[in-house]
């Protein structure tokens, strides 16, 4: 079983299960010991993130520390900042997606 202890906020996450199946997110939150809130700034905005499992989520090393940081100092964030952090991941999945 997978728990949340290992995921940090601002860590990149790809959805392996669900309608946003190979989307990728970033983690707003940690909701509880299996499940996280995640926005992307498109499909779920950061005023209404997403609550994942864990086990549904592919979890990258990647942690967007300036994401984490903003969050926690309450500085206006808005969804083409998420949208602008998230960019360099979705062009990767796109290349990925086309390939197979």
């Amino acid at each position: 079983m997978e728990f949340t202890t290992d995921i940090k906020i601002g860590q990149i996450v790809k959805s392996k299960a669900g309608r946003d199946k190979g989307r990728i997110f970033i983690v707003c939150s940690v909701a509880d010991e299996q499940n996280v809130l995640v926005c992307d700034g498109d499909l779920r905005k950061l005023d209404s993130p997403k609550k994942k499992k864990i086990k549904h989520l592919m979890i990258y090393n990647t942690v967007l520390t300036e994401f984490a940081f903003k969050l926690q100092c309450n500085e206006n964030l808005d969804d083409a900042y998420v949208r602008k952090l998230l960019e360099p991941f979705t062009k990767n999945v796109s290349v990925e997606m086309e390939v197979e």
